[in-house]
């Protein structure tokens, strides 16, 4: 491949990947500017529509705009990290939990291979749970971007290196989640989402708070409290993960994640 090919392939990248942000961030928009109730209702309505085209496709984009990215190994472990995440948020929101849970995937993924994993990871599971089984996360995809950057960049500056820092890491990570995610909740779905976050949004609204005051407070409650535990979770998998495993990940390699070298073997 010359050069100028790889040039190319570089922006072409480049302009995916940029293209696919800003479709995600117009869809997202959209739908806090709109406030499209309907769509709490129904996935075929003009708004659901809208919000499931501009995620699919911003969703591929920065899938095809990053896949060149990542390593075999990163690509073979996605799908996993996908079903885990839809399999573990679908039985928390059965449960009636006040917590989520449905990005232990995508922090696993980022801190293994790198933020570009992560985000598209995160970005995949909410479309293709939105998709499949239930159009309430579909809106709350742009939320998964965000914890796949913020969790690659933590591993990055060796945040799973210690014990005491994931938990950190995971609360600040949910703040960040939290005020992006109100909006939403609470113009789109009215504070109803399912599970048992529902309950605390009820409760900050019997005591007087507006409908966005009180999705806030709830996911200000929530939402920090989640990925503490999840980024917690993800340490302890890390943690139990064999040394070479982690190694065959060139991000790890890079960065040092887990500030250990394996030695390799002398041939």
């Amino acid at each position: 491949m010359t050069a100028r090919s790889t040039d190319t392939n570089r922006s072409r990248n480049l302009a995916l990947v940029v293209l696919g942000t800003l479709i995600v961030l117009a869809t997202y928009l959209y739908l806090v500017i709109t406030q499209p109730t309907e769509l709490a209702q129904s996935s075929s309505a003009p708004a659901g529509l809208i919000a499931m085209a501009g995620y699919l496709i911003g969703a591929v984009m920065l899938a095809a705009g990053s896949i060149h990215r990542l390593s075999t190994t990163t690509i073979a472990m996605a799908p996993v990290a996908i079903a885990l995440n839809i399999v573990v948020g679908q039985l928390v929101a059965v449960l009636g939990l006040p917590v989520y849970l449905d990005s232990i995937g995508t922090v696993l993924v980022s801190a293994l291979a790198g933020p570009a994993a992560g985000v598209v990871t995160g970005i995949l599971t909410n479309v293709i749970w939105g998709l499949t089984l239930n159009p309430v996360p579909l809106p709350f995809a742009v939320v998964q971007v965000v914890i796949g950057l913020m969790a690659g960049y933590a591993a990055r500056l060796g945040v799973f290196r210690t014990v005491w820092l994931p938990p950190i890491a995971g609360a600040i990570t949910g703040v960040v989640a939290a005020m992006i995610s109100a909006p939403i909740s609470a113009f789109i779905f009215g504070g109803a989402t399912g599970g048992g976050t529902g309950v605390l949004v009820g409760m900050f609204q019997a005591m007087g708070q507006s409908l966005l005051a009180s999705t806030t407070l709830q996911g200000l409650l929530s939402d920090p409290l989640d990925k503490l535990i999840t980024f917690t979770v993800v340490y302890l998998v890390l943690t139990a993960l064999p040394a070479r495993f982690k190694q065959r990940f060139p991000f790890v390699r890079e960065y040092q994640v887990f500030g250990t070298k394996v030695p390799t073997s002398k041939a």
